[in-house]
């Protein structure tokens, strides 16, 4: 294929719908590789709740972005995006189609279409803005939002304290909302792009993630948080299935609490993916065990 016809095939959807199986089936398939663009697994201090591929899974394809750095690290989107460009690059000398997958929409979007450049921020402010989290938690976050930047405000997902702090650490070290630099131009690629997304009933999503929670426990997850918590200001950890239960260690609340909140937040998780994936028309929807369908449907594509 010429460069302009090598495929990023993109597999998205929410937390425990039935990713790995899948994206394993079809690098098997195109004998080719899975790059993860889940922002979660990137940390290879947090295993048992970022539900990673197993040992076994990692052997049976080439797997990127699993476990290349640590949460002492300073890593973003903007990182990832060159990160994963230029690995792109060097895999599609030898591969014409290569799997992206993941639940984290706004990295798969910094890949496809790009990110808006924004202004260099104040180190400081950050600082200032992670303490006033540390503090006051969200809503003093929300609140500031609203009054700096009421359009991204209504935009941006709320229960994300590090989307937050990004937005206002624009909007205090520029002067100007951070809606102002969000331009949203799709830069241009060298590749096409073919784009899946995934999907359950809502009901059998939900108690597929109330099981992966119940097995996550029984495999450490109480006990890998417990060796993260002298670090749970680091902004890796600010994630759900962490935050839980450093609030259990904190004594804020029971375990029976703590799991109750785990299970539920991994719900609401899972809703915010999927209502970022429907905004995107150019996703195509699939139940992630129609495998023929989805398998016919790429190389349909693949021949046009």
């Amino acid at each position: 294929m010429t460069p302009i016809n090598k495929i990023l095939l993109v597999v998205a959807g929410p937390t425990a719908v039935g990713k790995t199986d899948l994206c394993i089936n079809l690098a098997k398939k195109f004998n080719t590789s899975i790059i993860s663009s889940d922002s979660r697994q990137f940390f290879r201090e947090m295993n048992v709740g970022t539900a990673k591929p197993g040992t076994e899974d990692l052997k049976k394809v080439p797997h990127f972005f699993i476990d290349n750095k640590s949460i002492h690290d300073p890593y973003d989107v903007k990182a990832f995006e060159k990160d994963a460009l230029h690995l792109i690059g060097n895999l599609f000398i030898d591969q014409d189609l290569l799997v992206m997958t993941g639940g984290s929409g706004l990295y798969i979007d910094a890949v496809v279409d790009g990110l808006d450049e924004m202004p260099e921020t104040d180190q400081q402010i950050r600082e200032e803005l992670n303490l006033k989290y540390r503090n006051g938690g969200l809503p003093e976050l929300q609140n500031r939002l609203l009054d700096l930047d009421p359009e991204y405000f209504q935009q941006v997902d709320l229960n994300n304290p590090q989307r937050l702090i990004r937005a206002l650490e624009v909007c205090l070290s520029t002067g100007k909302p951070f809606s102002r630099f969000r331009k949203k131009s799709k830069k241009s690629r060298p590749f096409r792009t073919l784009k899946i997304a995934l999907s359950r009933d809502r009901e059998e999503l939900y108690a597929r993630i109330d099981q992966r929670m119940d097995e996550m426990i029984r495999n450490g997850l109480f006990e890998e948080a417990a060796q993260l918590y002298p670090y749970r200001e680091l902004n890796a950890l600010q994630t759900v299935g962490y935050k839980e239960i450093f609030g259990y260690l904190d004594r804020e609340y029971d375990r029976e609490e703590a799991i109750r909140l785990l299970k539920r937040n991994s719900r609401r998780y899972a809703k915010r993916q999927l209502t970022w994936l429907r905004r995107d028309p150019d996703y195509v929807w699939f139940h992630p065990q129609s495998y023929t369908e989805i398998q016919s449907w790429i190389l349909a594509q693949i021949s046009r």
